[in-house]
């Protein structure tokens, strides 16, 4: 399976997971980093989750993936929070990031910088505007490399 295929079948997979324990699943991820594959679940609750909500979200999904095993490779399950320097890459992560400071990361310069931090004013499926040194700015969002919350 490709890269996509095993986050689409593990998402699959853990959002009865999440949806039971009313969780919010932030992102899935299945990286290699060095001789090693991560797949890696984010997960959220109103008040923030903790280490029992991410032992129960493991446990179970852990269940499902060994019963179907499925991902070829030899993997690391992670389940965490997606921490206070969260990515924001769903409209609704957008959203809830309105009047926030980002970390801004780009493919290219622009106005001669690659990275930025801005307060994120606005966002469409097309651009983002951002508040950056006092001036409003619109960036494409296909020329965004990573955005998440920036550290305060």
């Amino acid at each position: 399976m490709k890269k996509s295929e095993i986050e689409d079948y593990c998402t699959k997979l853990v959002t009865p997971i999440i949806e039971d324990n009313s969780y919010e699943l932030v992102d899935v991820e299945y990286v290699k980093e060095g001789a090693d594959y991560y797949l890696r679940v984010y997960a959220d609750k109103e008040g923030g989750i903790n280490i029992d909500d991410c032992v129960l979200i493991s446990r179970a999904l852990e269940a499902k993936l060994d019963e179907e095993d499925r991902i070829e490779n030899a993997y690391i399950l992670e389940v965490s929070s997606p921490g206070l320097t969260r990515p924001l890459k769903k409209d609704k992560d957008f959203k809830r990031s309105i009047g926030k400071a980002v970390d801004i990361k780009l493919f290219t310069k622009f106005n001669g910088v690659k990275e930025l931090t801005g307060v994120l004013e606005e966002f469409t499926d097309e651009e983002i505007s951002v508040t950056y040194n006092d001036e409003l700015i619109n960036i494409k969002r296909k020329d965004i490399s990573m955005i998440r919350l920036a550290f305060e």
